[in-house]
């Protein structure tokens, strides 16, 4: 990999899927006749603007080895204890040949739209600042614990959607500050809003929805039969 990169995306899947109660990485359930990380990353193979792909794994993964995706010529790194812990991995391992802006997915979401991947990168290259997919929030909006306290406006809520966008160097150095202050991140764009930087906001699909539980699952199984159909 010695050619000059516009783009590299980063997949984190070095995760347990806990929630899901089973014996293997929820990464590694199917969908039809592949797993949900295969779909996944031969979606952002289908995007031309992206120019390489780094998978973060658990040094234990057993079951990487087995999936059929050596024609998609990934990199392979080792994955940390969380999520910004595999992505800062994935970041250092390609710092020797930096790209200019780094995309990162979750492993989770095999339903993403290419063209929802094109549309956020044309934003923020046009731009020149990093964003995020999002999907407006529809339902109503409860604060509170066992009773609600509040309804929420929500004209102003968006649930945050991945792929998340942003430059190199910047997303490099906001991981690694949040993670040496102990801060809690939950996406990239939680550690580039501690540095004060703008993250655009992109609308895309709702169906990409993240698989966490078995309903999940689910419902992911029949969202992906029916994009098969309309392909």
């Amino acid at each position: 990999m010695n050619k000059s990169i516009s783009i590299a995306a980063v997949v984190p899947a070095a995760g347990v899927g806990a929630r899901m109660g089973l014996n293997h990485p929820k990464q590694y359930l199917k969908i039809n006749d592949k797993t949900i990380l295969e779909h996944t990353l031969e979606k952002l193979a289908g995007v031309k603007q992206i120019d390489h792909t780094f998978v973060a794994i658990s040094k234990d993964d057993a079951y990487f080895p087995e999936l059929d995706i050596e024609h998609l010529g990934l990199s392979r790194v080792d994955g940390g204890k969380e999520r910004a812990d595999s992505v800062l991995n994935a970041l250092k391992a390609m710092s020797a040949n930096p790209p200019k802006w780094v995309l990162v997915h979750d492993a989770a979401r095999p339903l993403v739209e290419p063209k929802d991947i094109e549309k956020l990168i044309a934003h923020c290259l046009s731009a020149g600042e990093g964003g995020i997919l999002a999907s407006k929030v529809k339902d109503t909006i409860k604060r509170g614990g066992q009773y609600s306290e509040e309804t929420v406006p929500r004209d102003q809520l968006w649930q945050a959607l991945t792929p998340q966008l942003f430059i190199f160097e910047e997303l490099l150095h906001a991981l690694d500050t949040a993670l040496k202050s102990g801060a809690i991140i939950t996406d990239e764009a939680s550690a580039i809003e501690l540095q004060g930087k703008p993250v655009r906001l992109v609308e895309g699909r709702s169906d990409n929805i993240k698989i966490t539980t078995p309903e999940d699952h689910a419902l992911a199984c029949f969202l992906m039969s029916q994009q098969q159909k309309s392909s």
